[in-house]
This record gives C-alpha cells, sequence and structure tokens, in this order.
C-alpha cells in the first residue's frame, strides 16, 4: 500500500521550549494510524504542524507525495486534510445540520449543496436525529460527533482525530469507535491521537508513541504496548523491569499450583 502522509524529521520550537523533536512517521493510504503518548508529549503540537496551522521548525511533511511543509492549513484543506479540535466549540446559536454546513462550504459554495452535504454527514456519524436542534443542546459525546462531522463534511483524504473518544463514558467510546471504522471504509485514512488504550488497540493498524517530543516506538498496538521504553515513558523509570519481575513472580506462583488460575 502507498504512504499518504510522510512526516520527515520535524521539529517545532516555541522559544526555548522544544515541543516536537525531530519525530518522523508514516501514514499508509487506507490505514487507521495511531499517535500516542504520555500528556505534555507533543501529540497536539505535531498534529498542528501537520495540519498547517504552525509551520514546522525543521523537516518536511510530504502529502500524497507533494512538499506541503510551507502551506497553510487552507491550502492544505483544500488538498484533502481535515483535524478535530479537542476542546469542541461548535457555534452554539446554529442547528447541527448548520454547523456541519461550515465545513462543507469548502467544497459546495451554494447553500443548497452544503446542506445537503451536512445532511449525508450528520447521518453517518449518528446525529441524523438531531441534524434541527441547537448545537448548543448538544451532550458531550454530541458534540464529539459534531466536531468529528464538521472535519468529515469537507471531504478529506486524510482525517487527523485529536482525542475524539475523550471525556466519553465506556458506553459512548464503545458507540464511537464503530463511527470510525466506518469512516475508514468509506475511503478516509485516519491518523488519530488517543489516551483511551482500548480503542487504540482495537482500530489501529500501527501506532507511533510519542514522549518528550521524540517517537520512541512504532510497529503493531500489540507489540508497541509491550515495549519496555513505552512502559517507561507512561509509568516511568524502572516500570518496565517492575512488570517483567512480577510477570515472573506469576508464572512461578502458577507452575508452584498450576489449579490455581483455574479456581
Amino acid at each position: 500500500m502507498s504512504t499518504l502522509l510522510s512526516v520527515q524529521g520535524v521539529s517545532k520550537r516555541f522559544g526555548g521550549l522544544t515541543a516536537v523533536d525531530n519525530a518522523s512517521l508514516e501514514v499508509v493510504d487506507g490505514s487507521i494510524t495511531g499517535l500516542i503518548g504520555p500528556n505534555g508529549a507533543g501529540k497536539t503540537t505535531l498534529f498542528t504542524v501537520i495540519a498547517g496551522f504552525e509551520p514546522a521548525t525543521a523537516g518536511t511533511v510530504r502529502f500524497e507525495g507533494r512538499d506541503i511543509t510551507g502551506l497553510p492549513a487552507h491550502v492544505r484543506a483544500m488538498q484533502g486534510i481535515a483535524r478535530t479540535f479537542q476542546i469542541v466549540q461548535p457555534f452554539a446559536g446554529l442547528s447541527v445540520r448548520e454547523n456541519i454546513a461550515v465545513g462543507a462550504f469548502l467544497r459546495h459554495k451554494a447553500r443548497h449543496a452544503a446542506l445537503e452535504q451536512a445532511d449525508a454527514v450528520g447521518h453517518q456519524v449518528g446525529l441524523g436525529p438531531l441534524l434541527d436542534q441547537s448545537a448548543g443542546q448538544l451532550t458531550v459525546a454530541g458534540r464529539k460527533r459534531l466536531e468529528l462531522a464538521r472535519a468529515l463534511a469537507t471531504a478529506p483524504r486524510l482525517l487527523l482525530l485529536d482525542e475524539v473518544l475523550a471525556g466519553l463514558n465506556p458506553s459512548e467510546i464503545r458507540d464511537m469507535m464503530p463511527v470510525v471504522q466506518a469512516i475508514r471504509s468509506s475511503g478516509v485514512t485516519i491518523l488519530i491521537v488517543e489516551h483511551v488504550m482500548q480503542a487504540v488497540m482495537s482500530l489501529c493498524d500501527t501506532v507511533h508513541v510519542l514522549a518528550q517530543g521524540r517517537i520512541i516506538a512504532a510497529g503493531p498496538p500489540g507489540a508497541v504496548s509491550r515495549d519496555p521504553a513505552v512502559i517507561e515513558a507512561y509509568l516511568g523509570h524502572g516500570a518496565a523491569a517492575r512488570m517483567q519481575a512480577q510477570d515472573i513472580r506469576q508464572a512461578e506462583a502458577r507452575g508452584r499450583n498450576p489449579g490455581a488460575h483455574h479456581a
């Protein structure tokens, strides 16, 4: 499969603070790729650079083989890159349909065409019954779906999802995951920043781990979750060794009492 997005050696500095440090990753066309890491690792900053809201201090970003490093966000949106934001801020005075249509106007100049696109996208993300409701009346889960819909209404090839599951309860997360999978099935490639590991393990084909601005691991979700460097990034120095010692003790206990795990 071909590479849709290629980030090579990207750094982003704010004065003396290096938020992203020589980060490289690739997103394969048609995949769901995860970007995970502890709080403050630089994940949202890297998203912001990829989407064009902030310029890279160093490195290159390529989309569909083209160098887009110097292009502003609105040009990248026209080329097919859309993103969601962690803090959802709908236009509270507009209906759900009208909020989604704001994104649809990128491709449709006529109001009726944008509203038709908004209807289709609203149903796709599960907001069909709420299209005429004021966006200000939506629950947290509804606002998350609206944020997803507004980005999706721009008809992207690459969708950057920034913690779209944050703030949802377990039931809402289970309901949202098939929506994300269906978006991928419709032909949209996804790069997702997420802290809900259950979702990362279920949704992602490949995961990249960012810690202190650097990519420290990449690969299938299962392998990455067992990587000692990843465990230490999340749980602190020495955590990997402690977990390994615990696993050994549990295995030895099972060996001394083989029937214990069946009790």
